[in-house]
């Protein structure tokens, strides 16, 4: 199972951010508590709507936008 099964963008949703299906828990939202050292288990138990492969999915979508990202050197004059 990829990401794509359990994220989702949609312009209606916290307007077109990517959310976990289903609740209105943004991608960069479950980043931020994974980067201030939440664990897993801390953030479904606080948020017990979400599942573990929804977190999993988040770290994915994450890593593979991150990925797709191109930086370009920009010529100073």
């Amino acid at each position: 199972m990829g990401w794509r099964d359990r994220i989702t963008i949609d312009p209606k949703i916290v307007a077109g951010k990517p959310v976990i299906k289903g609740t209105r828990l943004t991608v960069d939202f479950i980043i931020d508590l994974l980067a201030a050292g939440w664990t897993y288990e801390e953030i479904l138990e606080n948020y017990p709507q979400l599942e573990r492969e929804d977190i999993t999915a988040a770290l994915k979508y994450a890593a593979e936008t991150l990925k797709a990202e191109k930086v370009y050197a920009l010529a100073i004059k």
